[in-house]
């Protein structure tokens, strides 16, 4: 599948701050299509994808896997904000938001703790990854 555009959603004022659900986050719309160029309807996919904030002053490092023990693949700078497709248990790390065991998937084999990422909940707030 590839992404075809993103675009950011217009939203009320107020809408999506402090209302104790995240507060930072960002959403963008991406329209997924399937890679031939003769896609039906039926093949597109319309999604909301949230971008979460890291926590500030923090350089993280992005895993190849759930766990620490995973190499790291890169480091995303201080004031990051990340998309979480999915999420998956792994090695329990203690960061700013808490000690947990739960990573985000960020990018295609690419895991974030969530300890490290504002999501404004202790739990799940994706589906687990498959």
């Amino acid at each position: 599948m590839s992404v075809d555009r993103a675009e950011g959603l217009e939203r009320p004022a107020g809408a999506g701050v402090g209302n104790g659900v995240g507060g930072d986050e960002e959403e963008a719309v991406m329209t997924m299509a399937a890679p031939a160029a003769t896609a039906t309807a039926a093949e597109v996919t319309t999604t909301a994808v949230r971008y979460y904030p890291v926590a500030p002053g923090i350089r993280l490092n992005v895993r190849r896997g759930p766990g620490t023990q995973y190499p790291i693949v890169r480091i995303l700078p201080e004031g990051a904000r990340v998309p979480i497709f999915c999420q998956t248990p792994g090695t329990t790390v203690t960061g700013p938001y808490g000690t947990t065991n739960i990573w985000d998937n960020i990018d295609d084999g690419e895991y974030v703790s969530d300890a490290y990422v504002n999501t404004g909940s202790d739990g799940y707030v994706r589906p687990r990854c498959s």
